[in-house]
């Protein structure tokens, strides 16, 4: 029997790692403003028609919903996007921008409890620390050898597009009414388009360049990063929980080190399959610790406590909701 949840994670991990590879493909190409903004402007148009053709998914949702979608879309992916582009034109190597982005699950995992009290048990925080060593291993002499000629301060631009995105994850978290994710994807797209597009007017970057593989790198990171591994993020997220989601972005600098050698030529040797090894184990020990557990709110009647109840659901997946 085919094992969705797997096939899932696989697609999600390959998509979303070929926004590192697609970044640097764009690089070359553009200014990260231009790219950016012709990347969602489009993406944008097309998904405000398909939502005027089919508005059932529209229904219900509020004016402070939709406020809320319209924050997370301009953390998890305006404010994380431009960080990881950024970086990438500064020099920082799309291996270490991965590595960075890979601390994610930590931050996320000690931040869980306070904030949806879903609690990642400790069998699972060992597999997210497994991943941790695993995707360190893989980046590290990558970084070394990257940092000889980028500025210091370039290294912390990826990191503040990780904790963007850990913000992104939070804030939807405790979104008491979850929103479809075609709706959630349009109008983070839309937000998306319309920082973008006012950053590229500012900066005078609007104008995209002549040639072709400037479009080809924009199709490429419309339809795998955007399409697949931004929609199966909030899709896996609301199936599993945060842990499982999160272990998964280990494996995105490993495949992405895989990815860069064979695309790029990028250097492939024992530290970067010892990693990738690390970061597969790291999965299999969340994956087999169980689901993360949530403390039973006290009923004080208070609209409070019926957020954190609700977030929970939302966190913990579709079986935590129906229990």
């Amino acid at each position: 029997m085919v094992d969705v949840n797997a096939l899932l994670s696989a697609a999600f991990v390959l998509c979303w790692s070929s926004g590192f590879i697609g970044a640097k493909l764009g690089a070359e190409t553009a200014a990260t403003p231009t790219l950016l903004m012709w990347r969602f402007l489009p993406l944008a148009v097309l998904l405000a028609a398909a939502s005027a053709v089919s508005r059932t998914a529209w229904r219900g949702l509020t004016l402070r919903g939709a406020g809320r979608q319209v924050a997370v879309g301009a953390l998890s992916q305006s404010g994380y996007l431009l960080s990881v582009y950024y970086a990438i034109e500064l020099g920082v190597s799309s291996g270490t921008t991965a590595l960075i982005d890979g601390v994610q699950p930590l931050v996320a995992g000690a931040l869980a409890g306070p904030l949806l009290r879903q609690y990642v048990s400790r069998r699972q925080w060992l597999g997210l620390w497994l991943g941790l060593s695993g995707v360190a291993t893989v980046t590290l002499a990558d970084a070394a050898a990257a940092g000889a000629g980028v500025a210091w301060w370039a290294y912390f631009v990826p990191f503040l597009g990780m904790l963007s995105l850990v913000a992104a994850t939070f804030l939807e978290g405790r979104t008491p009414a979850p929103v479809a994710p075609r709706v959630a994807l349009t109008i983070h797209c839309a937000t998306s388009a319309v920082l973008f597009s006012g950053l590229a007017l500012v900066t005078g970057a609007a104008a995209p360049p002549a040639g072709s593989s400037f479009w080809l790198a924009t199709a490429w990171l419309v339809v795998l990063p955007t399409f697949g591994g931004y929609g199966l993020y909030w899709l896996i997220l609301r199936r599993s929980g945060i842990a499982e989601v999160n272990t998964l972005m280990f494996l995105m600098a490993p495949v992405t080190a895989v990815w860069g050698a064979l695309m790029f030529g990028e250097p492939f040797g024992v530290q970067t399959a010892l990693g990738l090894a690390v970061g597969l184990a790291a999965v299999v020990v969340v994956r087999r610790g169980g689901g993360p557990k949530r403390r039973r709110p006290v009923r004080t009647g208070s609209a409070a406590d019926a957020d954190c109840t609700a977030a929970g659901r939302t966190a913990a997946g579709p079986t935590a909701a129906r229990r």
